[in-house]
C-alpha cells in the first residue's frame, strides 16, 4: 500500500511545476519563494503551536541542522527552480528534477555508507542515457540563455536545484534518524528560515512598489500560492519526510522518474503545453534503470521490511 501513496505524493507533487508556471507571470521568482515558504510556515507551525506548544521549543544542537536544511532545501532549491522555470516548460523543468538519483546515490554512500555496486550502477547509467534527448531540445526562451555545449543556463540551474534538493532531504533523514525533531517540526522550521532568508534577498533585487506583484493580479498569484502551498509544503514535503522511515533517498528520488509522466498531463490541461514524445520516450528509458537500481537496494537491505528499522545509520553526520 505504501508504494501506491509514494506514486500518488509525486503524481501531486508534478502539478506544483505548473501552478508555478502561472504563479511567475505574477511574481518573480525570489518573491515568490519567499511568500511561499512563509506562508507555508506559518499554516505548519501555526497548527502544530495550537497541538502542542511546548514541543516547538529547539536545542542548541538543533540550530545548524536546521540552519542547512533552510539553505539547501529551501533557499537555494527554490530560488533557482523558479528562475529556470521562467524558462522551461513545466514538463522539462520536472524532467530534469529527475536527476535528482544520481545525486542521491552519491551524498547517500558519503552519509549512509549506502554502496553503488555494479548493478545498481548500471541502472544509473541507463538512467543517465534517458536524458540525453530531452536535454537537447529546445523549449521555452531557454535559446537566448545558453551556457555551453547542450546545456542553458535555465537547465544548470534546475540541475542545481535538484542537487541542492536532495541534499536538503539527506540532511532531513539525519534530523528524522537522530530524532531530535520530527519531520513536521524540521520541515515548518526550514520554511520559516529560507523563506525569511528569500525575503531579504527579494527586498534587495525586486521592485517593491508596493510589492513585486503585477498589478491587479494579487487574487491570482494568492491562489496560486494557496494551492501549491497546500499540495507541496503541507502534503508532499511531510508525506516526503515520513517515507524516508520506510524507503532510503535513493529509492525515493529515483520514484521521482515518474513525475514526468504525470507533469506533462498537468501542464497540456493547465497550460496548453503539448505533451513531448522525447519526455515520454526519455521517461521510459530511465525508469527501466529505477527497476534495476529498486532490484539491487533490496538486495543490499536498504530498503527494509515492515517491523525493522528502515534508515541505517549514517556513516557520517556532519
Amino acid at each position: 500500500m505504501s508504494i501506491f501513496l509514494v506514486i500518488f505524493m509525486y503524481a501531486a507533487w508534478s502539478s506544483v511545476f505548473s501552478f508555478g508556471k502561472m504563479a511567475l507571470e505574477n511574481s518573480p521568482p525570489v518573491f515568490l519563494t519567499a511568500f511561499r515558504m512563509l506562508f507555508a510556515a506559518i499554516l505548519l507551525l501555526g497548527w502544530l503551536f495550537i497541538k502542542n506548544r511546548s514541543s516547538l521549543k529547539i536545542g542548541k544542537k538543533q540550530i545548524l541542522p536546521l540552519l542547512a536544511l533552510a539553505v539547501f532545501s529551501i533557499y537555494l532549491t527554490n530560488i533557482l527552480e523558479f528562475w529556470g522555470l521562467q524558462h522551461l516548460t513545466a514538463a522539462k523543468t520536472c524532467f530534469i528534477y529527475s536527476l535528482s538519483p544520481f545525486f542521491a546515490a552519491l551524498f547517500s554512500y558519503i552519509h549512509f555508507g549506502e554502496k553503488v555496486n555494479l548493478k545498481k550502477f548500471l541502472g544509473m547509467m541507463i538512467g543517465f542515457a534517458g536524458f540525453i534527448p530531452v536535454l537537447m531540445l529546445e523549449t521555452g526562451s531557454e535559446g537566448l540563455l545558453s551556457a555551453f555545449s547542450i546545456f542553458s543556463w535555465p537547465e544548470l540551474a534546475i540541475m542545481g536545484a535538484a542537487l541542492f534538493s536532495v541534499y536538503g532531504w539527506v540532511l532531513l533523514r539525519i534530523i528524522v534518524k537522530n530524532q531530535t525533531l520530527s519531520p513536521l517540526y524540521a520541515n515548518g522550521y526550514s520554511m520559516l528560515l529560507g523563506g525569511t532568508m528569500a525575503l531579504i534577498h527579494s527586498l534587495v533585487i525586486d521592485n517593491w512598489s508596493p510589492i513585486p506583484v503585477t498589478a491587479g493580479h494579487m487574487l491570482p498569484f494568492a491562489q496560486g500560492i494557496m494551492i501549491m502551498t497546500l499540495v507541496s509544503n503541507i502534503l508532499c514535503y511531510n508525506l516526503y519526510g515520513f517515507m524516508l522511515k520506510k524507503y532510503t533517498a535513493t529509492f525515493l528520488s529515483f520514484m521521482g522518474l515518474l513525475s514526468p509522466i504525470f507533469a506533462s498531463i498537468n501542464s497540456w490541461i493547465l497550460l496548453e503545453e503539448a505533451p513531448s514524445w522525447q519526455i515520454l520516450l526519455s521517461t521510459s528509458v530511465v525508469s527501466m534503470g529505477l527497476f534495476i537500481v529498486y532490484q539491487a537496494e533490496l538486495k543490499q537491505g536498504y530498503i527494509v521490511k515492515k517491523g525493522k528499522d528502515p534508515i541505517p545509520a549514517p556513516a557520517t553526520v556532519e
